[in-house]
């Protein structure tokens, strides 16, 4: 006897264009997202709030005529950077120093990460990494400061044991241009490179120490656990952070490259930052600065969106 099960009815759903718990998720929240209020206000006053002032990079900008009574020049301040005799100085200095960064800077953290992950006694491993991750504390004043201690000729100590070992005449490492950018390079790395690490240190704590026994299984020694399982392993981390600092390649830290300028070292010192204050603010050419400034950013934007399109083709995540 065939017996008929009915279907119970559905009732029909009306499109509310929002889901019904959201609301309630945004009450459960409430306190985190208020949290979230000081920091969004941050980048709305001091970072989109002031981006009207970049109308002035097209016009002829005179404070006592204000944004409206200024005279728009369209793109005439852009073909006055790029036709004038500093583009190409700025342009190599900068690329110049980008590049020893990419070079020596970003992959030190990952070198120094490593070879903290390799520390079995934890009182040494984490007593270096507490040493060299102090220095991210210390304001680029302190740091200028003390590279005039210890290069400069009159009362630098490294510059006085350096004579005193090669002999020949007394070197001002601090106001010769030869020696401008592999100082800063030095003070980047002091800086910044131990707080860098803690990314990549906490990255390598994620790694599944399954897959290590796996490969000392396998035959695998200390290399080939690090070349086949580690590194693959925070290869992400990696990426991410190349794409961040892709954004900042033409973006020098300006308050490190400003202590360190001097009237000797100038020609190789100059970078698009300083440039824009030297313009703006000693000479008040304050719409040919801001069309400085805004090339700059826009470079900036073109280089994270075209490093997250190359890590995406090369198959990795990218950034967004």
């Amino acid at each position: 006897m065939a017996t008929d099960l009915a279907t119970p009815p559905v009732k029909a759903v009306k499109a509310t264009g929002h889901r019904p718990g959201r609301a309630r998720a945004l009450w459960r929240y409430r306190w985190l997202y208020l949290m979230i209020i000081p920091g969004l206000a941050y980048f709305l006053i001091f970072k989109y709030v002031p981006m009207r002032g970049l109308q002035i990079a097209f016009q002829d900008f005179v404070p006592f005529l204000g944004y409206n009574g200024s005279q728009w020049v369209g793109f005439k301040h852009f073909e006055d950077l790029f036709t004038g005799p500093d583009f190409g100085r700025l342009m190599y200095n900068t690329l110049f120093l980008a590049l020893l960064n990419i070079v020596f800077v970003f992959p030190a953290p990952i070198i120094v990460a490593l070879m903290l992950n390799e520390l079995r006694i934890n009182v040494l491993k984490r007593s270096v990494q507490s040493l060299i991750y102090i220095p991210h504390f210390l304001s680029w004043t302190i740091v200028a400061s003390l590279t005039y201690i210890l290069f400069s000729v009159d009362y630098g100590v490294l510059a006085g044991w350096i004579h005193e070992i090669l002999g020949g005449q007394k070197i001002d490492y601090v106001a010769q241009p030869e020696w401008f950018r592999p100082i800063i390079i030095l003070q980047t790395l002091w800086k910044t490179t131990g707080w860098t690490t803690i990314i990549y240190l906490a990255a390598l704590a994620g790694v599944n120490h399954e897959q290590y026994e796996a490969a000392r299984m396998d035959g695998a020694g200390r290399w080939r656990q690090l070349w086949h399982v580690t590194l693959p392993a925070i290869r992400p981390t990696i990426v991410v952070m190349a794409i961040l600092m892709s954004g900042n390649l033409l973006d020098m830290s300006f308050e490190q490259i400003w202590l360190m300028t001097n009237n000797l070292n100038r020609g190789t010192a100059d970078v698009f930052d300083t440039f824009t204050y030297y313009v703006g603010i000693n000479q008040g050419a304050y719409s040919y600065a801001t069309a400085v400034g805004l090339f700059k950013g826009v470079a900036g934007v073109l280089l994270i969106f075209g490093s997250n399109w190359l890590a995406k083709r090369l198959g990795q995540r990218g950034l967004f």
